[in-house]
This record gives structure tokens, sequence and C-alpha cells, in this order.
């Protein structure tokens, strides 16, 4: 008898298994949202403060209404200096936030005379005060003491600063004012 080929067997098929079911697309944008939200908040809490600029103290630099960012975690790792543009809380009433810059910093001899700030007997270069900013008063000297700055605002008429409320601990100093982003004609590094 002839021998009859079997036909050849077919090939097992392969099962698949059954796939992991895509999160639904809203699923995934709420995922996203939280995430980004926790990152935003963890940059706003210990990094980074969006600030609104409220009065004239700091203008030209820093105008009314100005949004800026303020970074609070900068103080950690360097020292405040002078020239540095601070957000603290007022001494008197800690409730309110103001913002100086860093005249002078603990042991400078702080003296103005008609308007000129002289710190450790040089006359301080403050192409930061326009004329029209500048104020003429005088101040006696003193000393600033440890742990405390010495703060003025850049409209020197307008300003309720060291002037009137003594220097500042440092305990109230909370951060440095780095960059303007509103408006956007003022988007920048604030110097």
């Amino acid at each position: 008898m002839p021998e009859v080929e079997s036909p050849p067997s077919p090939a097992p098929v392969a099962t698949k298994e059954p796939a992991a079911r895509p999160l639904p697309v809203l699923a995934v944008w709420v995922r996203d949202l939280l995430v980004s939200l926790a990152i935003s908040a963890f940059i706003i809490i210990f990094l980074y403060q969006p600030v609104k600029v409220e009065g004239t103290s700091m203008m030209p630099g820093l105008e009314d209404q100005e949004r800026i960012f303020v970074n609070k975690f900068v103080y950690r790792w360097e020292p405040i200096q002078r020239g540095d543009i601070v957000v603290f809380r007022y001494p008197r009433d800690t409730s309110k936030s103001y913002i100086k810059r860093v005249i002078g910093i603990a042991g400078d001899h702080i003296r103005i005379d008609n308007g000129q700030v002289y710190v450790n007997g040089e006359a301080l270069d403050e192409d930061y005060v326009p004329s029209d900013y500048a104020d003429a008063r005088s101040y006696g000297e003193i000393v600033v003491p440890q742990k405390s700055f010495f703060v003025l605002g850049d409209h020197r008429t307008m300003s309720n600063d060291s002037r009137d409320f003594g220097p500042v601990n440092e305990r109230y100093i909370y951060g440095k004012a780095v960059f303007g982003y509103w408006p956007m004609e003022k988007l920048g590094r604030l110097r």
C-alpha cells in the first residue's frame, strides 16, 4: 500500500495575553496635573515664591504691582550681601512683608549726610537711585548690630526703611528678590 502522507499539523497558535488596559485619557491628565501641582508646591514652599510688589519704595527698579520671584533658599548657602534686594517681615508688624536693598551688614558703620550714604567712612555709589528719587535727609552714624542688616528703599523720599525702624534682624529676612516676570517688559534678573 502506498504510503499517504498526512498533512502537516498546523503551527501552534500563539495566544495573546490580555493587554494591560491603558489608563483613560482623563485619568492620565489628572495624574499629570497632580504631579505638576506637587512639584509646583515644593518649588513655591521651599525654593521660589511669587510676590507682588506693593508700594513705590523701590522705584524705579521695582514698581507698584510688579510681580517678582523671591528665592527663599539662597541664604542657606550664601550670606546676605550689600546690594541684595531682600524680602523680610516688617519688624513692627510681622504680618506685613517689606522689600528693600541691603546697604550695611553686621559691624558696618552707616551714616547718611544730606542724602549721601557712607559705609565705613566711604561714600556709597548708588547708581540705582536716580537724582529724582534721592532724599536730602541725614541720619546719624550707627554700627549695624550682629546678625542684622541696614536696609533702604531705592526711592528714598517714599521709603519706610532702617532710617525709621532701625536695622533688620536676619531672622526676619526670608528671601532674596531675584527675577521680575510681570509686566513682560520688565522680565529679567533684578539688580
